[in-house]
């Protein structure tokens, strides 16, 4: 049947009528060539207009809605919508992708941008937080990303002026973009009073700043900075759509149809009304405007493009229309001329001219068109309307002949029969009506069989019958021109049907999928001439069948470009074209129609290119043409790689178990066994689903894998070397060029690929992040450094890696089919090919992605399987094997000629420098000449031929060959079977490595007293191998069924082997030859055993449930136990022959005796004390601790005990072989663990004398040797892993600190909530109560008094303008660690508190800022580097991590001028807890808060993301490279220590192992060079411990460091000063000798968090906020950062007249600061937390206010204790003096205010208090006068008092007319408007209005101190605001003449002293 094939005809894009103005903009532009870009539906079209050709890009798989053009205007970037969506960056001169950027935005891409020289591109997502993402377009990198705005953004441009600066505007917005790192920061301009708030339609940058917008009120908007300077108004009258920047300024386009022409400064030079002109018309709007020299190009919303050149403005050309609004559904074409009639929901119907491409007439109806026909003389049009009428014009001049409405509904499909007398038209109500074209459209009929809306009508060629489709999809026939149906069989097949546009009936069953019954195939035409038939559907796709296509899912060609729905399709008159038409994308394609090509012909027409496939040969049913597939490679696309658990899931796994587990730990657990073993020898190749993955390396040895290991085998010596560094099955191998490196990768969820050395077998780099399940082909590139690996998801996609880098480059999808193999062009890097089921593909790359073509066969063979490939001795040639046994050879995409050259598959083929090498199934090597031209020379792989010095037999002649390599004058062969073989150019083979063949590997027996073993496999063979340094296989038999057990007896003659059908057998041990065998049992034998001693009796259980017991000299059956209730898995005897330990797989012990099977029953007490023969059981007491934590997803497989009953081994299903001290009791026992098998590991055993283990994997099929390596025999060897699935509690030891610092929850500002426990409703929220006395408008009162007391601040009272942030007192030091460092040669030291970082100058105290992170730091390092210099990172604390501006991030920047020089934005959620720079400076570390602690990579001067790999499930405190290295580094922290590599962009670790000394127990490590809590100093080598120097301090070691000038060390700790010891001491290298300071600081315990070295000096920061200088040789020490330890600082006062001020705070003390001498002067230690102090009006007294209720009043002289009281029990919120210094006010929370008389003297009497305050008292204030007390309050409200009386005042107006010495409240009207919009949660805390009383600072929960004028009564008033503080804010004051203000902080305990900045007179 022809259907099965795809047409051999073609379709080729022709032209493309529309153009997309509706919801686009700025989307048409002038190239270099002066051709026009635009796009419309989803082709890019470049139009020239002086050939009027159009060239198309198809590289987009939906509607393009975006379009840039780069600064060289040859490039062009488009964006498309889609799930999906990507953006293209193409060339428009070949119309040919350049780059594709994809896998980051979702929905589409709404804009796009080039920056200034063409490199950067930017592009606007559609999703919901409109992402703005910047790339390096032509590498295909996303560089940054962050969330854009909440609303949709219409535009963004670079700023061409200001590197690194970008705009973007949308709705009711404008942002101003930084870009620094891999940061983009936003700022929102401000509108301020020069506009109105509104939405930006489009914007273009100018020099100076400047940015100039268009809005949607169609003004301009000037912006200089971030703020908006001036508008342009009634630029135009409404929304400005376009804005281009050419060089002589700026043209705009609006919705008005207006054009503007403006020069560069935006003085207006010209407009350009378009509806004014001849082409014009009301209602024309412009969505794109180009202004090139003297021509402007015009797109409108209604699809046209006008030119305009600018001396004939009134004139402009028309060069593309289009149909507009609403969807596009009517297409007929001209029965004898080449036109085509479209008519739309726009009410317009057009003619279109196919030969000029070029619309020749348009009339514009009533009503929306559905529907079109031209009559068979071409003289009548009819066109179906939506409302149920229909309309018949003349062609000739579109005037009417008749208008008829019959119907309600709409008119969906009409024609005119072929003898021209009637006109059939079907409508949406499921009628058709047949009227009479000479009777003036009279109706003379009426079909009614339909039960739904009509679709599709046909008439037959003799007009008497009529077809109909309707919505449901039935086909019924009419005769005519009554309509009464036919129903008759017969009748129906004898019509001859004059067209065929019906979707159902016979005819077209092909163009349906298999099984599927969807409707959405709009439209089809058949061509009976060429015998195709073109279908459109819903999917955007134009279709070519061969006609008729009678069986479901027949083949096709297939053509995408429209978006959506392509409603209608036909073909012309002459059958030359197609015209096809889109729904929602008004576009018309004209498509030529190429016949029956020549593949001379196809050459030019060669595939077009695109993404997605546009002329696949796709279909959904099965080739009945090519032959059945192999049988081989059958049942290779069957295997799935999937797993039930991936070892990535097991860490989670774990967790989740613990949680159930928490009990179980209780018991003291043993340690790991004191042996270890080390892989020692391999049996076994995984040839049977991998191909071309052995070969030689540089120095001769051999590569290959199996298993979980890469495995390099020296010939010479028969040793093997491995690579361990993955953890499950590898599936392809490829070599480096140099032969020194190779790639594997492996199975995974998130699988990875190793690239190792060959001679250290150490990984240089891992690839992972994007591939699924697993990676089965690899290739490196012929420079080496690229990779491209192909995955076996789904789709298969192909990523192309520079792998150093660990950089993904391109990635694609591959096919949905397995492909088997992928090679790298050898002479152009960017072109790979890859093979596989049906699929031969050609990629190049672009960019980010990668372009595949099909290779193209034509009639020369047909489309094959291919297993292998290889390119030629051109960069054009390729060849690829066949499953059919041909080479096929390949010049570009063509198919050149075939040559047969093996029976069966070729698997293998390799390129030489003259000619190939091909292996294939059968079994025979060939040699070919360089043109597949003759067959050189063959080999066969035969036993003949095996050489003497094999290492062991060949099990079948021509075993499959599935890997072929040369070099070194030999032939490398792998084969299906596991063998290994080296075929000599002369003939003879050498066997070097085998294994068993595919199916599972359970049976393993050792010898009694040689080292042999045997296994025994589902392949059906019992081999036997010798153990010792021969590593070969001495015996093969093959057996009927396959085996699962098999045993020796006591004397090593006799051997037992258990088969799968449920008979055994037993053979002799040297010959292999039978000697007996029973079949007694139906199902598996799954263990068997001798007795011990003379063997007398055999036991042989099964999966029957089982077990019976022969007499092996008698040879009968002498017992059977029964009593198992499941399959037996294990068997054991004890030492006396007499008794049977059972395992079944319910997890039942069970015991029987022998030889009768009785079955008995022994406490678990006694099985301890039974001497055991063996010990294979997993279950039972004495090996419970080998269950693991996640024993529901996973079995212990099999066990085995040594001899001396020290060890158990054990295997389980995750593939890891494990060593436990025997009796493992307790659960979750320690042990060490080994990972070279894949998945479960069947068995284990230890050979006689416990030498070597042998393990077996099922599934991986091979046999693995281990050495044993006893305590002894380890001198200081590198050690094993010892793990244990638990941490148990007893480890580790206690500190208060660092318990504390664990714990602690750090709260970002934006989240930040209220410091105090406010109830109520928010000032700005209540409702104003209206004032008693309203004044008359013109008042005769007196003057309103001042609202406050101005202290004579000189005559002129000058406002505060601006803060600058002079002086920080603190110093974050209570839980960071290492955040003190030299500058400048021990001249300046940094640090950091709150959010600002300090270069603070040793000599003069003077300290300037860093303030550009916004929320606290938590680290803080200094690059060592010569070449960076002064270079600090600092890492803060962030909301989540997504990007936006208060994620976590680090900032590098300059010390001395303050520059950011990067910003990285992180996913470590929570915060960055430690940052370090590599020892080249390039590089960064971060370590997060996030739960699973991550550590990053940064190369930070690009902002590029290298490595990120979860760090620890607990907190790690520090994380630090080593001082001498780029890629090595070790991380502490709770019970962990951690050594790290660095390969590519993986990370690899080490946990560091203790094992090897005594009773070392793993502790919280603190510090690195390493200090754990105990107090003890961890010296290591590599990642084992090698001493410990105990009791370094006597706490815990919080800090060291180190540096590679002198090598010593200086450790800090946690210590009480003592004569010998301080909480410093310095080191030598080795850490053997010590010399301690004492830092004299008073305190009980010195806490050192932060230690450095300068010259000669310490500098040490401490938990107490101080920072102090030691100096080296005569240990003094100096005091340089004094800080308040706790917080929070609640109490702050400024004297009345010096430039001092007070502090109090939670931790007990009250501290006295000099702003001018920048430091404390004082402090007093209370015993107790203080809440406020304050002073006397005259300086020289001081009231402090405690937490307890107390209160103190101090003399400043003397500091003595004048007078102290308490009566009340909580604590005191305010205190203060009246300004007479009469009274003293006592505010507490409990709700009162109690006034003192200070003239009665210290005993301080309460004279009075203040009743009913509804809630806690915050602040107080005097009047002027002392006779007022005004009182805020915790439910927002402000009180007024009278003094001394306490007596509430309520009169307002009395209230008004008081003036205050002082305003600290936070209410009131005065102050309304400085309560914020967003203050929900958080709250202003405090206030000051400045002694001038005109300036007012605030300071709230978000840690902002805000700049108001004072009074603000109006709410959300202006103002200035001010970071530095972390959240809350908890006082601030203006010191005396309003120099300073000062703020206090509460969480981060610091003192911040800004200098006011007044405006000048």
């Amino acid at each position: 049947m022809a259907a099965r094939s795809a047409p051999s005809c073609h379709l080729r894009l022709e032209w493309v009528y529309g153009y997309r103005g509706h919801q686009c903009r700025n989307n048409l532009y002038y190239t270099a060539a002066k051709e026009i870009v635009y796009f419309v539906a989803g082709v890019g079209v470049v139009y020239s207009p002086r050939e009027h050709r159009q060239k198309f890009y198809r590289g987009h798989s939906d509607d393009i809605i975006s379009l840039a053009l780069h600064p060289e205007r040859v490039l062009v970037a488009t964006g498309q919508v889609g799930k999906e969506p990507y953006i293209c960056v193409w060339d428009s001169y070949t119309v040919q992708t350049v780059s594709v950027l994809k896998d980051v935005h979702t929905h589409g891409i709404a804009c796009l941008a080039f920056d200034l020289d063409g490199q950067r591109l930017v592009s606007v997502g559609l999703d919901s937080k409109n992402a703005v993402c910047v790339w390096d377009w032509k590498r295909g990198r996303m560089l940054s990303m962050a969330p854009g705005h909440t609303d949709r953004i219409f535009d963004i441009s670079w700023d061409l002026y200001q590197p690194n600066k970008l705009v973007s505007c949308g709705v009711k917005h404008i942002k101003f973009w930084s870009l620094c790192g891999n940061a983009l920061t936003p700022k929102r301009g401000v509108f301020g009073k020069t506009g109105d708030l509104q939405t930006i339609l489009c914007l273009a940058c100018a020099r100076d700043e400047l940015t100039y917008s268009g809005a949607l009120n169609g003004d301009i908007y000037v912006w200089k900075g971030i703020n908006l300077i001036r508008t342009i108004q009634g630029a135009h009258t409404a929304g400005i759509f376009s804005m281009n920047a050419c060089e002589e300024g700026f043209a705009t386009g609006g919705r008005d149809g207006c054009i503007r022409l403006w020069d560069l400064t935006f003085k207006p030079i010209t407009v350009i009304d378009l509806r004014e002109t001849d082409q014009g018309y009301k209602g024309l709007s412009v969505r794109s405007v180009c202004w090139r020299g003297d021509h402007i190009l015009v797109g409108t919303q209604d699809s046209e493009i006008f030119e305009i050149v600018v001396h004939e403005r009134n004139k402009p050309f028309l060069i593309m229309q289009g149909h507009c609004e609403g969807e596009l559904w009517a297409l007929a074409v001209h029965p004898t001329k080449p036109l085509a009639v479209t008519g739309s929901d726009d009410r317009s119907v057009r003619i279109w001219s196919l030969v000029d491409h070029a619309l020749i007439a348009r009339c514009n109806m009533e009503e929306p068109i559905r529907c079109a026909a031209v009559n068979v003389d071409g003289i009548h049009l009819a066109l179906g309307m939506k409302d149920g009428s229909f309309t018949v014009l003349r062609v000739r001049d579109m005037t009417e002949v008749v208008h008829i409405k019959d119907r309600k509904e709409a008119i969906h499909e009409l024609k005119y029969s072929p003898d021209g007398t009637y006109l059939a038209v079907g409508c949406n109500d499921s009628s058709v009506d047949i009227y009479g074209v000479a009777q003036r459209y009279k109706k003379v009929g009426e079909c009614a069989g339909s039960l739904s809306f009509i679709t599709h009508l046909d008439w037959s060629s003799d007009s008497r019958y009529l077809q109909t489709n309707d919505g449901s999809g039935r086909r019924l026939l009419y005769r005519m021109p009554g309509g009464k149906e036919v129903t008759s069989k017969e009748e129906i097949k004898a019509v001859h049907w004059a067209s065929w546009t019906c979707v159902s009936g016979l005819e077209v069953n092909g163009i349906w999928p298999k099984y599927s019954d969807t409707n959405d195939i709009n439209s089809v035409d058949g061509n009976y001439v060429g015998q195709v038939l073109v279908t459109a559907d819903d999917y955007g796709v134009v279709k070519l069948f061969r006609y008729p296509c009678l069986r479901k899912g027949a083949k096709f060609r297939k053509y995408i470009g429209h978006s959506a729905h392509v409603t209608n399709v036909r073909w012309s008159h002459d059958y030359q074209w197609v015209i096809s038409i889109g729904g929602a994308d008004h576009s018309i394609f004209q498509w030529k129609f190429i016949p029956e090509r020549k593949l001379k012909d196809a050459l030019h027409i060669a595939p077009q290119e695109s993404l997605a496939e546009s002329n696949s040969d796709e279909s959904d049913s099965d080739l009945s043409d090519v032959p059945e597939l192999d049988s081989e490679i059958e049942q290779e696309t069957q295997l799935t790689y999937h797993r039930q658990v991936y070892k990535e899931d097991l860490p989670q796994l774990k967790e989740q178990c613990k949680e159930k587990q928490k009990s179980a730990t209780s018991k003291r657990r043993e340690h790991a066994p004191g042996n270890s073993i080390r892989l020692h020898f391999i049996h076994g190749y995984r040839g049977y689903d991998c191909r071309s993955n052995l070969f030689y390396t540089q120095i001769g040895e051999i590569v290959y894998h199996v298993a979980a290991v890469g495995v390099i085998y020296n010939r010479q010596q028969n040793t093997q070397r491995f690579y361990l560094g993955h953890d499950d099955d590898i599936l392809c191998l490829a070599i480096h060029p140099l032969k020194d490196f190779v790639a594997t990768g492996q199975v995974g969820r998130d699988p990875s690929i190793h690239v190792w050395d060959t001679e250290t077998v150490k990984p240089l780099s891992i690839l992972k992040g994007y591939h699924q399940y697993g990676v089965c082909a690899v290739d490196f590139s012929a420079d080496g450094k690229r990779l491209a690996s192909v995955g076996i998801d789904d789709s298969h996609t192909i990523v192309l890696w520079d792998w150093k880098k660990g950089e993904k480059l391109s990635v694609a999808r591959g096919s949905k089919d397995k492909i088997f193999v992928v090679k790298m062009n050898p002479y152009v890097p960017d072109k790979l090919i890859t093979a596989g089921i049906k699929h031969m593909k050609f990629w190049r790359r672009a960019g980010g992605g990668l372009i595949g073509r099909k290779g193209y066969i034509g009639t020369l063979g047909k489309n094959d399987t291919m297993m292998c490939a290889v390119y030629g001795w051109t960069e054009e040639m390729a060849f690829s094997g066949t499953s059919t046994g041909d080479v096929c050879i390949w010049r570009d995409i063509f198919l050149v000629k075939t040559v047969k050259a093996h029976d069966g598959p070729v698997f293998s083929m390799h390129a030489l420098e003259k000619g190939f090498v091909t292996g294939g199934k059968d079994g025979v090597v060939a040699l070919w000449d360089d043109s597949f031209e003759r067959c050189l020379k063959t080999y066969a792989i035969k036993r003949a031929d095996l050489a003497p010095g094999s290492k062991g037999l060949l099990l079948e002649d021509n075993p499959s060959i599935r890997a072929i390599s040369l070099g070194h004058g030999h032939i490398l062969v792998g084969t299906k079977n596991g063998e290994i073989l080296e075929v000599d150019k002369s003939g003879p083979i050498t066997l070097l490595v085998q294994g068993h063949m595919e199916g599972e590997v359970w049976g393993l027996a050792t010898h009694p007293y040689l080292p042999i073993c045997a296994t025994v496999s589902d392949d059906k063979t019992l081999r036997i191998w010798d153990l010792s340094p021969s590593h070969c296989m001495l015996a093969v038999r093959k057996l009927k069924k396959g085996g699962r057990c098999c045993c020796f007896s006591p004397d090593g003659k006799a051997l037992a082997v258990g088969l799968n059908d449920g008979s055994f057998l037993m053979a002799n041990a040297d010959t292999l030859e039978d000697l007996v065998s029973f079949h007694h049992r139906k199902d598996i034998i799954s263990d068997i055993q001798f007795s011990p001693g003379s063997g007398k009796y055999l036991a042989v259980a099964s999966h029957d449930n089982f077990i019976d017991i022969y007499n092996v000299v008698s040879s009968k059956r002498v017992g059977i136990c029964k009593g198992a209730t499941s399959y037996i898995t294990h068997i054991d005897w004890d030492t006396r022959g007499k008794l049977l330990q059972v395992n079944t797989g319910a997890k039942e012990q069970l015991f029987f005796e022998a030889p009768r099977g009785k079955k008995q029953t022994i406490p678990s007490v006694e099985v301890e004390k039974i001497s055991w023969a063996s010990w294979t059981s997993v279950l039972g007491l004495c090996c419970e601790g080998i269950w693991p934590i996640i024993g529901e997803v996973t079995d212990v497989t099999a066990s085995c005990l040594t001899s001396d009953k020290m060890v158990l081994a054990t295997g389980d299903d995750l593939g890891f072989v494990k060593l436990f001290r025997y009796p493992a009791k307790g659960k979750f026992a320690k042990f060490k663990k080994y990972v070279a098998h894949s998945t479960h590991v069947t068995n284990v055993r230890w050979t006689y004398d416990d030498s070597m283990l042998v393990t077996l994997g099922g599934a991986d099929m091979s046999l693995m040797v281990w050495t044993n390596e006893m305590e002894s025999y380890r001198e200081k060897k590198s050690c094993d892993s010892e793990e244990s699935d638990i941490d148990s509690e007893e480890d580790g030891g206690y500190d208060s600190d660092v318990t504390r610092e664990n714990e602690i929850s750090y709260t970002i500002r934006a989240l930040s909530t209220n410091i105090r426990p406010m109830l109520g409703v928010k000032p700005h929220l209540q409702q104003k109560e209206p004032s008693v006395d309203e004044r008359p408008p013109v008042s005769r009162a007196p003057p309103q008094p001042e609202k406050l007391q101005s202290n004579n601040v000189g005559k002129k009272k000058r406002p505060i303008e601006d803060l600058v942030l002079e002086l920080a007192f603190g110093y974050r030091g209570r839980d960071c660690r290492n955040n003190v460092h030299y500058l400048n040669d021990g001249d300046d030291i940094i640090y950091h508190t709150a959010s600002v970082g300090i270069l603070h100058n040793v000599a003069t105290g003077t300290q300037s800022f860093y303030q550009e992170h916004n929320d606290d730091i938590l680290c803080l390092t200094v690059n060592q580097h010569p070449k960076f210099i002064n270079i600090v990172a600092t890492g803060q604390v962030g909301d989540s991590a997504d990007m936006s501006a208060t994620a976590p991030s680090v900032h590098i920047w300059d010390a001395v001028n303050k520059q950011t020089l990067s910003i990285l934005r992180c996913s470590h959620s929570k915060g960055v807890c430690s940052v370090s720079f590599s020892a080249t400076g390039k590089l960064l570390l971060s370590v997060g808060l996030d739960p699973e602690h991550t550590i990053t990579i940064w190369r930070w001067q690009e902002g590029a993301r290298i490595a990120c790999r979860a760090g620890h499930n607990q907190r790690i405190f520090v994380a630090e490279f080593r001082p001498d290295s780029d890629t090595q580094f070790v991380s502490v922290g709770i019970k962990h220590v951690k050594f790290w590599t660095l390969a590519g962009r993986a990370l690899l670790s080490k946990k560091g192992l203790l094992s090897t000394l005594e009773d070392a127990r793993m502790q919280t490590m603190l510090a690195v060079a390493f200090g754990t809590i105990s107090g003890d100093v961890c010296v290591w080598k590599d990642h084992i411990l090698c001493r410990v120097v105990a009791r370094a301090h006597n706490g815990p070691v919080f800090a060291m460091y180190t540096t590679l000038r002198d090598g010593l060390i200086v450790t800090g700790g946690k210590e009480r000063p003592s004569k010998e010891g301080g909480a410093v001491k310095l080191w030598d290298q080795e850490l053997r000798r010590c010399r301690a300071f004492r830092l004299e600081t008073g305190q009980v315990t010195d806490c050192v968090r932060s230690v450095c070295r300068g010259k000669g000096k310490i500098l040490v920061g401490t938990k107490n906020a101080e920072i102090i200088e030691v100096g080296e040789k005569n240990a003094a020490c100096n005091i340089l950062v004094n800080g308040h330890v706790d917080g929070p600082i609640w109490g702050l006062a400024t004297h009345p007249s010096r430039d001092f001020f007070l502090s109090a705070a939670e931790d007990g003390t009250v501290r006295l600061w000099d702003i001018a001498d920048k430091k404390m002067l004082n402090k007093v230690n209370l015993g107790h937390a203080a809440r406020t102090v304050c002073y006397s009006p005259e300086g020289d007294m001081v009231a402090i206010g405690m937490k307890n209720g107390e209160f103190i009043i101090l003399l400043v002289s003397s500091l003595k204790i004048w007078g102290k009281k308490r009566d009340r029990r909580c604590a005191i919120h305010d205190i203060r003096f009246s300004p007479d210094s009469r009274y003293l006010a006592v505010g507490s929370s409990e709700n009162s205010v109690d006034f003192y008389d200070l003239t009665l003297g210290p005993t301080l009497n309460r004279i009075s208090y203040c009743k009913d305050i509804p809630s806690f008292v915050i602040q107080m204030d005097f009047s002027a006068d002392s006779r007022h007390l005004q009182v805020s309050s915790g439910c927002y409200k402000r009180h007024v008092y009278e003094v001394p009386s306490g007596k509430h005042l309520v009169d307002h107006a009395a209230i008004d007319r008081i003036t205050w010495a002082t305003w600290t409240s936070i209410m009131g009207d005065e102050v309304m408007g400085i309560w914020s919009r967003h203050a929900e949660k958080a709250d202003v805390t405090c206030a000051c209005v400045s002694h001038s009383g005109i300036s007012l600072v605030t300071g709230d929960d978000f840690g902002m101190v805000k700049l108001y004028d004072f009074p603000c009564p109006e709410k959300f008033a202006k103002h200035k605001r001010f970071l530095g503080h972390s959240p809350h804010v908890t006082n601030i004051r203006f010191t005396s003449g309003d120099r300073h203000v000062v703020s206090a902080g509460g969480d981060d305990c610091s003192l911040f002293v800004w200098k006011c900045v007044h405006m000048p007179h």
